[in-house]
């Protein structure tokens, strides 16, 4: 099955079609309105002097199909880096087809190979699928852990008190 899958590291010229992946994803998780990225942004974001995270594309028959954005982060408690996922999307039409596992299947090879000490990721709690997915893969939740996040607008706030 999906022998005719490939996936491939992202390039520049592919900054359109990251795009795309990010609107649907965004239309999919309910939260269009945080999209604030731009060409410009994800250029530099991703192909700058000091690249912050690496894209892959999943291609069905030379099709667009799938995409995954990463990172790596740090862990003290284990002394390693970390690969940690942002997103992984398959086009809702393809889905039930094994891209999304060859997905998660090539970025765990990746931590692996780069001798990482783990992978996290969140997933939405509405996001049923996707969290029996992954625990069908081994992979727990970390229920005891409270995700926070500041924005820029709050970051700005609390720098200029």
């Amino acid at each position: 099955m999906n022998s005719g899958f490939t996936i491939k590291q992202a390039e520049e010229k592919d900054i359109p079609l990251l795009i795309s992946f990010i609107k649907k994803i965004a239309e999919y998780e309910k939260l269009t309105h945080e999209v604030i990225a731009t060409e410009e942004i994800l250029r530099e974001s991703l192909f700058g002097k000091k690249p912050s995270a690496e894209v892959v594309f999943g291609y069905l028959e030379s099709e667009p199909a799938a995409y995954a954005v990463y990172f790596y982060n740090f862990s003290t408690f284990t002394g390693k880096k970390g690969l940690y996922l942002e997103d992984l999307f398959v086009l809702p039409k393809l889905r039930g087809k094994g891209i999304g596992k060859k997905m998660l299947l090539h970025l765990i090879q990746k931590a692996s190979d780069e001798n990482c000490g783990r992978m996290e990721w969140a997933v939405l709690d509405w996001n049923e699928p996707a969290i029996n997915f992954y625990k069908s893969l081994g992979a727990k939740s970390l229920d005891e852990w409270t995700i926070f996040r500041m924005d820029e607008k709050a970051m700005k706030k609390v720098l200029s008190y």
